[in-house]
């Protein structure tokens, strides 16, 4: 059975989908779409995921979108491979729960940060008329108008709650780690996987003041453990074509 994934650079969503391929051993196609180009919103990507959005797992035709739903489907779909959602339903709870806490109260708001210094960058270096043709093309009317702020620039005070948000999660992370040394219990999980690709991997640079040893040590010390792991290293190793001025704001290595 065939496995393809259409994915950006290894980071945010692309890199939470393609950790969990390399850990598990499970071969697949890689399919880069290049969001600097726009690629996501071609006809030919839409075709594939209405929503225009990374990643999209393509398995023999099947098409699963959003990274927990595809993480999730690869547990189901190759049990036979190494795991990483716990077999018990008690630890399958815990790594939901973290799942469901990452991906409502951290994903968005350490987004919006990148956004704000990333993408707002390239939104305003493009001409009036030639960005309102690319916003047009964008399918989901949320993302058509998240450009549009990006090119103006978030509010102070959507920036400032955006990082409380973020503070609460790693004052959270940490104290779970206090526990146990990984977030749903003793073995690494998509929980991990998923905190380590939208936060874990950049705290420390891209939000100084909240990921550094005073306040979150043990979490610092997770990201190392989790960047080590041998099919995370793989990830990561994924082309990136970011923009090099730009890789500041990312936790990716320059």
């Amino acid at each position: 059975m065939a496995l393809k994934l259409y994915h950006a650079e290894p980071a945010a969503n692309s890199l939470k989908s393609l950790i969990p391929l390399h850990e598990r051993q499970l071969p697949f196609e890689s399919v880069y779409v290049d969001l600097h180009k726009f690629e996501q919103h071609e006809p030919w990507f839409v075709a594939i995921n209405p929503e225009g959005q990374v990643p999209v797992l393509d398995h023999d035709g099947f098409m699963v979108t959003h990274s927990t739903v595809i993480n999730e489907y690869l547990e189901d779909a190759f049990p036979e491979a190494p795991p990483l959602r716990p077999s018990d339903p008690a630890g399958a709870a815990r790594m939901r729960y973290w799942n469901k806490f990452i991906d409502e109260h951290v994903m968005n708001y350490v987004s919006m940060h990148g956004w704000h210094r990333m993408i707002g960058v390239l939104a305003r270096g493009l001409e009036s008329g030639e960005f309102e043709k690319l916003v047009a093309r964008i399918p989901l009317y949320e993302q058509r108008e998240k450009w549009r702020t990006a090119r103006s620039g978030f509010s102070g005070a959507d920036l400032a709650n955006a990082t409380r948000k973020i503070e609460v999660a790693v004052d959270k992370v940490e104290a779970q780690l206090k526990v146990t040394p990984w977030l749903a219990g003793d073995a690494f999980t998509l929980a991990d996987v998923n905190f380590f690709s939208h936060c874990g991997m950049m705290i420390a640079r891209m939000f100084p003041e909240i990921g550094n040893t005073a306040r979150c040590p043990r979490t610092l010390e997770w990201a190392d453990r989790v960047r080590a792991r041998p099919g995370v290293a793989a990830a990561l190793r994924m082309p990136d074509r970011t923009n090099p001025a730009l890789r500041t704001f990312t936790g990716h290595v320059v």
